[in-house]
């Protein structure tokens, strides 16, 4: 069922889509991070956000 009310929507793609990834061990770390939370690695990337099907 989908969400309806943007507030909600809003929320939830925060949570679903704001945050970094690490290359080395690929945690999910918090956008503020500048080294892994896990493997205490420096090499960070941004979540990929594009919208679309999957093939």
């Amino acid at each position: 069922m989908p969400i309806t009310d943007p507030l909600k929507k809003q929320i939830a793609q925060k949570a679903r889509l704001h945050f970094k990834v690490c290359f080395v061990c690929g945690a999910k770390n918090p956008m503020a991070a500048s080294r892994c939370r896990k493997c205490h690695g420096n090499n960070l990337r941004l979540k990929n956000r594009t919208l679309g099907i999957k093939k």
